[in-house]
């Protein structure tokens, strides 16, 4: 049976998230009545889905995250911290430093998970479809995303309807992907190339350039991007307990 490792970005300063950020780690902000750090939910998720060798990718206020989660034998799961290389800038940089240090093996394939990221999506059908393709990679795509503003038809100088934050009608990059480990080695370049190197802005697209499988994988699950204080102030710890609560369950 195929496994996954995990691999937790959550080394971020978590600037859009400012005041909490300057007393929290971004993914160490209280969510839900439990008052659990979103960190928690998303260890759980990955634990559900059977992905118990997770390695969470550290920086700003690391030490909030290994004091509370330690090695993860309190979670069911074996918990590695790996500290960010300020040479290797950039989300892809961070997953890239784990693997030039040997935390993540070139035969792997890689759960990759933003830590802002709230959701229930299921990681255990990703997989299988990123899987049966033979993917380099396979990003989970949401559904359900409404833009954020209304739009208006105007003709001429006359408005004739409106539609207040509809569906945007296509589908949107959640911060969930499977990766082969493999496809790190063009990391380097991208960095010389740019300066630094991100994983849905660099990475992705030059597999997709380089003519590389990589498939979507659709889903109308809740999720719910925490990184700003707009969107914390906002998410409702009622919705959070009800969509969630199968993760404290047994």
């Amino acid at each position: 049976m195929r496994e996954a490792k995990g691999v937790v970005l959550c080394g971020g300063e978590g600037k859009r998230l400012r005041p909490l950020t300057f007393y929290f780690q971004k993914t160490m902000v209280p969510i839900g009545t439990r008052q659990k750090p979103l960190l928690e939910y998303v260890i759980r998720l990955l634990r559900y889905h059977g992905i118990t060798r997770i390695l969470l990718l550290v920086n700003y206020k690391a030490e909030q995250i290994e004091n509370y989660f330690d090695d993860g034998s309190r979670f069911g799961v074996k918990i590695t911290c790996v500290k960010d290389d300020p040479n290797l800038p950039g989300n892809a940089g961070a997953v890239y430093n784990a693997y030039s240090k040997g935390s993540i093996e070139d035969s792997e394939t890689l759960l990759i998970y933003y830590g802002d990221i709230l959701s229930n999506v299921n990681l255990t059908e990703l997989l299988s479809r990123h899987w049966s393709v033979g993917a380099a990679a396979t990003l989970a795509l949401s559904t359900k995303y409404n833009v954020g503003v209304g739009l208006v038809e105007v003709e001429g100088d006359r408005v004739v309807s409106v539609r207040e934050k509809p569906p945007l009608g296509k589908p949107v990059t959640m911060g969930v992907l499977a990766l082969e480990a493999s496809r790190l080695r063009l990391v380097p370049e991208i960095v010389r190339s740019k300066g630094s190197a991100d994983i849905m802005g660099d990475l992705i697209p030059a597999l997709v350039e380089r003519g590389e499988t990589v498939a979507a994988y659709l889903t109308d699950a809740f999720w719910y991007d925490v990184g700003s204080t707009e969107k914390y102030e906002r998410l409702d710890d009622r919705v959070v307990d009800e969509v969630l609560k199968f993760l404290f369950e047994g």
